[in-house]
């Protein structure tokens, strides 16, 4: 049986990100256990739905490994036992350690599959930050109804955790509020992410639709290697902090045509 190999691994950091509108800098989430929960929780609601979408994806397209797996699932614990240390251990550890979390998910799938079929390898990486923004756009719909009944109201100011705020500050209003902030930040970050073209994120295995069934093959050998693979993700590191904070800024712009925040 070919070896199966991981798609859609990805790396996530939290930070107090904050923009130029800010009165005072967003406190460290360690400093607040709850956020921090909340943090967690969507960050396995959305590493879940992310590989969920790789799943599936493979095995419409003729692929049954990871639905052999159970991870064309919904259900977070066959995605937990798969990247126990990844989803759990290591998020938990880094938020107590140093107020931030690291972590990441995979899917196995069939090298040689992907090898003979490279066109549908690709369309198999697409689909996590297909999932990601499936999950931007419940988090939008969510905020502007919201809004628009007046339970929610745009706030003066925005931060990662916080793009929307509730109009009665009660404590369940501002939770929900801080949770939809949370689903829609973290899913930008997920997404930009990993549509990064280099190994091992989703957007280098989006570049085989774009070449010949042989070069894709060749292509897919080559970023299989460990330093490719290495280089990749030291890249990816240093590239993303730049990245992030204006595409993400960009993205609450929309979500607030006319606010113009900054």
């Amino acid at each position: 049986m070919p070896l199966c190999e991981n798609e859609g691994a990805f790396f996530l950091y939290i930070t107090d990100n904050y923009y130029s509108g800010l009165k005072n800098k967003q406190k460290g989430i360690m400093q607040d256990p709850v956020v921090g929960a909340l943090w967690f929780i969507i960050f396995i609601i959305s590493t879940t739905f992310h590989e969920a979408a790789h799943a599936f994806a493979a095995y419409k397209m003729g692929d049954d490994t990871a639905f052999r797996g159970g991870q064309v699932s919904l259900n977070p614990m066959p995605h937990i036992r798969r990247e126990p240390i990844g989803m759990v251990v290591l998020p938990l550890i880094s938020f107590f350690l140093g107020g931030w979390m690291i972590g990441w998910a995979s899917t196995p799938y069939n090298a040689a599959w992907g090898e003979r079929y490279p066109k549908k390898a690709a369309a198999m990486a697409a689909a996590g930050p297909i999932g990601n923004f499936l999950l931007i756009i419940v988090s939008v719909i969510c905020i502007r109804v919201l809004i628009a009944i007046g339970y929610f109201v745009v706030p003066e100011t925005v931060m990662v955790g916080g793009i929307v705020t509730c109009a009665n500050h009660s404590w369940y209003g501002a939770l929900l509020a801080q949770a939809l902030s949370i689903m829609f930040s973290l899913n930008v970050l997920l997404m930009l992410f990993n549509l990064l073209p280099v190994p091992p994120l989703d957007g280098s295995g989006l570049i085989p639709m774009y070449l010949s069934d042989e070069a894709a093959q060749k292509y897919l050998h080559l970023i299989q290697m460990p330093q490719f693979r290495f280089g990749g993700l030291m890249l990816a590191w240093y590239a993303f902090d730049k990245i992030f904070p204006p595409v993400h800024l960009a993205c609450i712009n929309l979500l607030y045509p006319g606010y113009n925040f900054f």
